[in-house]
């Protein structure tokens, strides 16, 4: 599923809907503490990059602190990492996340309203692709976007595994 991004995305990239294998990959990585999961992801989410797309690197969306220590991992980060050995693509780890409300389970209008806050810590690759695990409302996806762009990124391409409808 390719489409345009929310905003400040150039174009964002769902390797499929958020339901069947790709739901359980999603839940059992985040949920479940299967990290091998991710390598999964990794190959679908490569096999829906167009292979026209030239990044300089890969770039996770950053957990919030509270999550990352509940959990003890980042999902997304656990992705990245699996596309860099995939795809011999750096990771840059440029974007930081304040604590803040859980996205999963607050209503739309809400997420939009509220996104996360999220900034830059130092200087962010020019050509970015933001890696995430599910694409819900893009308000997520949209932080990173604004601050990867202050940081001084000037494409940015976001590829997840799911995306919900």
């Amino acid at each position: 599923m390719i489409e345009p991004g929310p905003p400040g995305v150039d174009l964002a990239v769902a390797a499929s809907p958020f339901d069947g294998a790709a739901r359980d990959v999603v839940h059992g990585l985040k949920y479940a503490r299967r990290l091998a999961l991710a390598a999964v992801a990794a190959e679908a989410m490569l096999g829906a990059l167009p292979t026209h797309e030239t990044v300089d690197a890969l770039v996770p969306v950053p957990a919030g602190p509270w999550r990352w220590r509940w959990r003890g991992f980042d999902p997304a980060d656990e992705i990245a990492w699996a596309l860099a050995d995939r795809s011999e693509l750096p990771v840059a780890d440029c974007l930081r996340r304040a604590n803040g409300r859980r996205q999963v389970g607050r209503r739309r209008s809400d997420r939009l309203a509220n996104p996360p806050r999220v900034w830059a810590r130092g200087e962010c690759p020019r050509r970015v692709l933001l890696v995430d695990d599910v694409w819900t409302t893009g308000a997520t996806l949209s932080a990173c976007a604004g601050a990867l762009r202050e940081g001084g990124s000037r494409r940015i391409v976001a590829l997840t595994l799911a995306r919900t409808l």
